[in-house]
């Protein structure tokens, strides 16, 4: 063989082995479009309902009388953030675990505590996101497939457990909502025969609310839905004016049955082979963690990123903050919180660039996910549903990252809340992601 026949033999070979290649990669797109649809479809089709209250070591799986819960991927006692570690010593002693705090810490560092995720036990937990045996937690369950999601009452403002407080106030506060408030409202909810939690959601988004950083409109729906029943059930008006001011002075108390609701829709679609839907975003305020669809129970990471832009408390300013943390970007996952920043007016001060800049970040996440949720419609765009569904093949072809509504932690001092802002998931994560699914599928 001469050698231009040679080199045109090669030629040929090369291009029938694009020519296959090009094939299977059509065929997998093919099969990820057929994928994606049937991961969509779940997630749509899921119809949450707020059921019950509950004690976490009756009906959280896996929950032992030494587990502590916690939020985003799975995390060491070592590499935790301090808001963290702070949180995990403040429920070893209010578990009665630990006597005080150096006792906590010796727990720990002898390994006499199991440390595990929230979403490694159909839970989900806002900031620190603990969640120990005694509390009483959210009972939430989809109507439609019968799964069942957990998660705690948000406990408000000030020095909290979920801010990575802990104090006697919190403690003291901590006791209060396992002694009087939690069997309450499992009363309330009896009588109620279970609260639908998507059209309090839907209300709430034509009422300014994102449903994530603003939940004042929603919390407000649910305290006129369960009004009723609460004044109906036999309570000494001093308890029952707690209760009632609990709710009515937290205008973040729908934030943790929101997160329980978008746990369910987007655990619907977990698991489906050859689907690039992103079902989890996370943080431990170490790292920020995803998962797919199609990769299941694997987490691809990066580290947690700061927020850069927040807008601060009097006397604080970026220095003073911690990395992103929390479970409750499991709410943009699902569409809302940074995706519908646009229904929320009063958020716009967040965007950076005002109430045009709000729109603009909910158009442009359009482009990373699948679907308009017609479920949540956006009063300023027409009615618009939220983009929903968040495709990991085109946030890493397009450059963009999902955008989530969050807020800031002091990193060190125990002081909580500092501030509140926007932040960017890190691309890092959803790069490995798709290397991972290329490894898994071609």
């Amino acid at each position: 063989m001469n050698h231009a026949s040679s080199v045109n033999t090669m030629v040929a070979k090369i291009k029938d082995q694009k020519k296959t290649e090009t094939g299977a990669l059509k065929y997998l797109g093919e099969r990820i479009n057929e994928a994606n649809t049937l991961a969509i479809d779940r997630i749509l089709s899921v119809e949450p309902v707020f059921i019950d209250v509950d004690t976490a070591l009756n009906v959280i799986p896996g929950m032992t009388h030494d587990t502590i819960l916690h939020a985003g991927p799975p995390i060491e006692w070592e590499r935790m953030c301090d808001p963290m570690k702070r949180a995990v010593r403040g429920a070893l002693v209010f578990e009665g675990l630990a006597e005080n705090d150096e006792a906590a810490i010796q727990l720990l560092k002898r390994k006499k505590v199991k440390l595990s995720p929230n979403h490694h036990h159909d839970a989900a937990g806002a900031m620190t996101g603990i969640i120990s045996p005694s509390m009483p937690v959210i009972v939430t369950k989809d109507s439609t497939f019968g799964k069942t999601v957990f998660s705690t009452f948000n406990e408000g403002a000030g020095k909290v457990l979920w801010f990575g407080s802990f104090e006697k106030e919190t403690l003291d506060r901590l006791k209060w909502i396992r002694d009087i408030f939690g069997p309450v409202m499992k009363k309330v909810i009896k009588k109620a025969q279970g609260i639908p939690i998507w059209s309090i959601l839907a209300q709430g988004i034509q009422m300014g609310d994102e449903c994530h950083n603003r939940h004042a409109a929603s919390s407000n729906l649910f305290l006129k839905r369960i009004l009723e029943p609460l004044v109906s059930i036999d309570l000494s008006k001093r308890v029952l004016l707690q209760v009632y001011n609990f709710i009515a002075g937290n205008s973040h108390f729908f934030l943790n049955i929101t997160m329980a609701a978008c746990k369910l829709s987007m655990d619907a679609a977990r698991g489906i082979r050859e689907s690039t839907v992103v079902t989890a975003m996370s943080r431990n305020g170490t790292d920020f963690g995803i998962r797919i669809s199609g990769l299941g129970n694997e987490w691809c990471t990066a580290p947690a990123p700061y927020l850069k832009d927040a807008l601060y408390n009097p006397g604080y300013n970026f220095n003073d903050g911690a990395p992103d943390i929390g479970d409750s970007s499991i709410i943009e996952t699902m569409g809302l919180g940074g995706f519908a920043i646009a229904a929320a007016p009063a958020m716009a001060s967040f965007a950076g660039g005002g109430f045009q800049e709000s729109i603009r970040i909910t158009k442009e996440m359009g482009r990373i996910t699948l679907v308009k949720n017609q479920k949540f419609g956006i009063p300023v765009l027409d009615f618009e549903g939220t983009p929903t569904g968040i495709d990991l093949r085109k946030v890493v072809e397009i450059g963009i990252s999902p955008s989530i509504n969050s807020a800031v932690l002091h990193k060190s001092s125990g002081a909580g809340q500092i501030g509140a802002g926007i932040v960017k998931a890190p691309y890092e994560c959803f790069s490995k992601a798709l290397k991972a699914f290329g490894r898994k599928y071609t």
